[in-house]
């Protein structure tokens, strides 16, 4: 008999950190690889966030704080959802974790019973099918096509809920594919919420501010029927380069943040104390550099996308935000590459690129929808540059 709980046995490693860990050990071994798997800003820490970090280390702020987060950072984060995004929240309805990740893992575990059902639009981040398995629950996967720019329908979102369903996962700026919704498009799915009163809504936001030309970010807790009904995750490490301080926070009804809060001070306890009093300076401190740094995603966005649809037999939509293209390769499925490997799925398509020509990606079908492949830039355009010319070479080559 295994040692292995069976609700382990229900779900599988991130196939996003595999790609990546990959992708370090035949570095490690002398091979020339180019990483584009890993979800990360290539850009630092700002200097202000790093000094407010080596101030609370000399002040001696080294030790255990409240479970789920600082008074003072609560209070910064109620602050940014005010001037940010017109949202009034009391410091009992905020959840600081150690990580985005963490949230939404609290929130499921601390509201899903076995047998509810979690609607997740696909594609979708690798992690939210396999927390709500963990929990117990049952993710029902609503694939939404490219025709569709990746996102849910009402129709379908309205023909996906049942008596069972508890939460409904919506991510925008998405991960995988850069799509956001809009203020419009958030409200014609508000409408199909209101009308069901057992759906929560987990709005998953951590890319809010990397967004693109005209679009202007909304979310869905900014209807006034549905905040009493909407856990808002976001965090520090996407917007602030902040990815390894691990702090992520999230917003929403009492009763869940009370139950989150239990889940965490069984698990972790409180996240770092030093990366708390980092996030404050994150959240209080200068913001212009965010926008600088959009302005350069997009920038690479831009150069990706063009490049991409320039190589033969691919595709690849141009996105609203975050730091991801989501191409499709379905036209070079069922080829051979240069070693005579039949490509037949887009995870042969990926591994064989990595193989032959050293890029490492991530395969559509880990975020649920075959035929895809998801290429982070946020590298340096050079990094870009390489790889897509050996993208174009591995594209040429198959036949």
């Amino acid at each position: 008999m295994s040692i292995v709980s069976n609700s382990l046995k229900r779900i599988k490693p991130s196939p996003t950190l595999a790609v990546t860990q990959k992708a370090r050990e035949l570095k490690a071994a002398g091979k020339d690889v180019i990483g584009l798997g890993a979800g990360e800003p290539d850009f630092d820490t700002p200097e202000n966030i790093k000094q407010a970090a080596i101030d609370a280390i000399n002040r001696g702020e080294t030790k255990y704080t409240a479970v789920d987060g600082t008074p003072k950072l609560k209070v910064a984060i109620v602050e940014k959802f005010k001037r940010e995004n017109k949202l009034n929240y009391e410091t009992k309805q905020i959840s600081v974790g150690t990580g985005g990740k963490q949230i939404i893992y609290n929130a499921m575990m601390a509201t899903v019973n076995p047998g509810d059902e979690v609607i997740i639009p696909a594609p979708y981040w690798v992690s939210y099918p396999d927390i709500v398995l963990l929990a117990g629950g049952n993710p029902i996967i609503i694939e939404c096509s490219e025709n569709e720019n990746f996102k849910i329908t009402p129709e379908k979102l309205k023909n996906s809920i049942t008596s069972k369903t508890k939460w409904l996962v919506l991510n925008s700026p998405s991960n995988p594919t850069g799509s956001c919704y809009s203020e419009n498009e958030i409200k014609s799915l508000a409408k199909i919420l209101i009308e069901n009163k057992q759906v929560h809504i987990l709005s998953d936001d951590i890319y809010e501010h990397i967004t693109y030309g005209k679009f202007n970010f909304f979310t869905i807790a900014q209807i006034n029927e549905l905040k009493d009904r909407t856990l808002t995750m976001n965090g520090v490490s996407k917007s602030y380069a902040m990815t390894g301080w691990r702090i992520g926070y999230g917003a929403g009804p009492v009763e869940i943040i009370k139950a989150m809060a239990k889940i965490q001070s069984q698990s972790t306890t409180n996240p770092s104390s030093i990366s708390q009093a980092a996030a404050v300076e994150a959240l209080n401190g200068p913001q212009n550099f965010i926008m600088e740094r959009s302005k350069e995603f997009q920038e690479r966005r831009d150069f990706v996308v063009k490049s991409l649809n320039e190589i033969k037999d691919l595709s690849c939509i141009n996105p609203d935000g975050a730091f991801y293209v989501f191409p499709n390769c379905s036209k070079c499925l069922n080829k051979k590459d240069k070693k005579g490997k039949l490509l037949k799925t887009d995870s042969d398509f990926v591994e064989s690129l990595l193989e032959n020509n050293g890029v490492a990606v991530v395969q559509g079908s880990a975020f649920g929808l075959e035929g895809y492949f998801r290429i982070s830039y946020a590298t340096s355009t050079q990094n870009l540059k390489n790889a897509l010319k050996r993208i174009s070479e591995f594209c040429n080559s198959l036949s």
